[in-house]
This record gives C-alpha cells, structure tokens and sequence, in this order.
C-alpha cells in the first residue's frame, strides 16, 4: 500500500468530522481504547502533556513542543486538523511522520481498523500514539480535536493538563453557553494531575474548580502567576510568585499569543518539578523560534508585505476577531478579506466584526462541511456585506491581489480548509 493509498482508504473509508460534521462523531472513547488495547496500548509507554481548549490550544502546543526541543527531548507532537498533509498531524522534533511509516501502519493494522470501524479522527490519534512509543519519545504534546470529555485523545493519562480560552465554538455538540462549554473542555482533568487554566473567565472559573477539586488536581490560573511588563521597548512576563522575569520574544504574531506564552511558561515550571529539566534560555529560544522548530503555519502568518497579504485559520468570531485586532496595529490603505466557512459556525456574529469598506471576497473550500457559498452570500447580504463570489480560495486570492494596491492589506481567514488550497 502507497501513501496515496493509505490515505485514500482514511478519507473514503473513515467518518470524518472535519470533512463531513457532526455525522462523524463517536459518543464514547471505546474505540479508541479498543485500538489502542489491540496495539499494545503505546500511550501508556510515554509521557504527555494534554492540551484542550477553544483558541489557542494549537499555538500552546507548538510553542510547548518548541521549548522542550530546545531543552534537548526527544518531542512528539499530535495536532489537528492539518492544512496542507496529512503528515502535519504527527511530528517528532518538528519532522512530520514519514509517509511511507503512515502507510505501513494502515496496511499492517487493516483488519484491526474493519473490526473496530473507528472514525478518520480515532485510528489518526492511535496511529500517533503508535509512532510516538515506537520512536521512544520523551514528552508528546497532545492537542484534543474537539473539546475534552469524548475526544479521542482522552485516553492518555498526562503529566500535566492544560486548558487555554473558552469561547462559543461547536455549539450544536458541546453546547451553547460558555459554561457548558468549559465543562466538556474539563473532561481532560485527571484525578491528581495538575491543571494549568491559561485565561481566567468569569463564566467558567467556577466550573474548573469544581471539576480540579472533585479530583484533587491540582490547579494554576496562567494569568494570575505570570504577568505582562513593557520595559525599553520589551515584554517580559513576570513570575508573581518568585518575580522570576523572562524577556519574551514570540515569532508568532498577536497580542493573543501573550495569553499563550503564559500558559507555557507555567507548563515550563511544573514540568520542572516533575523529572524535567527545561532553563531559562530554553523557553526564550523555544518561544522565539516555534515556526522554525515546529513547522506551526497559518497563525497571522505574513505571506507577501507589497501588498500585505496575511493567512490566518482563526474560524470562530473570538479568534478572528483576535486577529482583525492584531491587523489595526499595521499601515495599509484598502482591506480585501477573503472569507470563507465550515457550515456549524455563527457566521452572522463574524460578518458583523468586519470593516463594512472592505472589499469582500467570498468563498467555500472543498470539503462536505464548508458552508455553501450561496448561503455565505445570502447571510452577508442579509447584514449589507456585499462582495464578490469566487468558487475556490484560490481564485479568490487570485482576485484580491489583482485588485489589491501595494499599499493594501489581504486577510485570507475563515477556515483551516480555506488555507489548505493555498499552501
């Protein structure tokens, strides 16, 4: 079996959540710990850090992964959706998984996958914990797909627990109010396992206690231990607890990633109580060089500079209007946004964030989930947000640029699968 095969098979075989929704959502871990117990149960043969969340959770992953790199361990690195291979997914010290290892593991685990029938997302989270026993990894870095208390991720049993921001994501499955959301997002607490909350918020605060305390796990508010100073011209964040101060140098862009940093800095700390040994100059060069070492894309990521063009997979209105806050800091005449969604998102909360004198550029990816484009237009047009309609990201793009003048911005944002034409 060839990579293309082996992928194939995944995508056509499998229910996939990412392509088609809701429909490919299994209730219960059962299969992923019957995968597992027939594959030696390879979760169980390294150690972890879990990370949940409704923003952020993807750059504290990488940004987690990139620091203990720098501390010289052997990292894994689980992560979805992909934008543009499949390879993505599972990375160990920033390399993706050799396609030629994801075909073997399918070809030899067929039978296995016939009788379990797992989702796309199911045997992709037991493939990495395969690779990441095989290949004797110190630490995996492991990102949940959605919330916490079902997914599939939440077999392992983790060093450390991490939940960053909690916004109104995926509301049609893990409810519709931020509590509720947080609750779901808790489901990753273990009993003894320290918890690390990267943003203090008033609706959820409550629900992390409760859900650390029934558990004895300990619990860490990231924003309340570390804070943000400016000093000639630097931001370092300041330990409150030892004033320990770390200059913080982020090569991703946003005021966001602040938030984020926070959070891995105390991960830094706890897991330097546990075995681990991660200095100083470790989190300032991790923290400086995640692309680099990690190979993360699509976060605010600055493609061209004449005319800006800016990627960004932000996909719910918190996350997107994180970035549109992050674009007032640059200089440009004339926005061009290129926009376009999967079909479960609130898509008339987001059209109202964008500047009405911006040239609009609609579109869809191509996957069963994106919102079809006629429905996008109607809702726009629906709240006086009038553009042009484009069948494909690329010919949007295509579009914005030819129109674009030098001294113009174009955010292309939405979706992951907006950017995955365009890589």
């Amino acid at each position: 079996m060839t990579f293309e095969e082996a992928l194939d098979f995944l995508y056509k075989k499998l229910p996939m959540f990412s392509r088609q929704g809701m429909v490919a959502i299994k209730k219960d871990l059962k299969n992923t710990e019957a995968l597992c117990e027939a594959l030696g149960n390879p979760q169980e043969k390294f150690k972890s850090v879990h990370i949940a969340g409704t923003n952020g959770k993807g750059s504290v992953s990488h940004m987690l992964a990139s620091v203990l790199q720098e501390a010289n361990y052997k990292v894994g690195l689980y992560t979805s959706p992909h934008i543009a291979s499949f390879t993505e997914r599972i990375r160990m010290n920033g390399l993706e998984v050799p396609k030629d290892w994801v075909a073997n593991f399918v070809s030899k685990n067929l039978l296995l996958i016939e009788k379990v029938r797992p989702s796309f997302f199911e045997i992709t989270v037991a493939m990495s914990f395969a690779y990441f026993a095989e290949q004797k990894v110190d630490i995996a870095i492991i990102e949940t797909g959605l919330g916490g208390r079902l997914d599939s991720t939440n077999v392992i049993i983790p060093e450390l627990s991490i939940i960053t921001n909690i916004g109104l994501d995926h509301t049609d499955m893990l409810g519709d109010t931020l509590e509720l959301i947080a609750a779901e997002k808790a489901g990753i607490i273990k009993e003894n396992i320290p918890v690390i909350i990267s943003e203090t918020q008033t609706e959820t605060e409550s629900i992390f206690f409760q859900k650390a305390h029934s558990l004895i796990a300990p619990i860490l508010f990231a924003d309340r231990i570390y804070t943000e100073v400016k000093s000639k011209g630097k931001r370092i964040l300041v330990n409150q607890s030892n004033m320990q101060m770390n200059n913080l140098e982020l090569d991703l862009l946003g005021d966001y990633q602040v938030k984020n940093a926070k959070a891995v800095l105390l991960a830094c700390d706890m897991l330097n109580q546990n075995t681990f040994s991660i200095a100083k100059e470790n989190i300032q060069n991790g923290l400086s060089n995640v692309i680099q070492n990690t190979g993360l894309r699509g976060r605010f990521e600055i493609m061209e500079k004449e005319p800006l063009i800016i990627y960004d997979v932000a996909h719910n209105k918190e996350g997107i209007l994180q970035s549109l806050q992050e674009l007032e800091k640059y200089d440009y005449d004339k926005l061009h946004l290129v926009y376009g969604c999967v079909n479960d998102k609130d898509v008339s909360s987001v059209l109202r964030l964008f500047p009405k004198e911006a040239s609009f550029y609609f579109t869809q990816a191509n996957v069963p989930r994106a919102l079809p484009l006629k429905e996008l237009v109607r809702e726009a047009k629906n709240l006086n947000v009038i553009g042009d309609s484009f069948v494909n990201p690329f010919s949007a793009l295509k579009a914005a640029k030819a129109t674009a003048n030098k001294g113009d911005a174009i955010l292309v944002i939405g979706s992951f699968f907006i950017l995955e034409t365009l890589y």
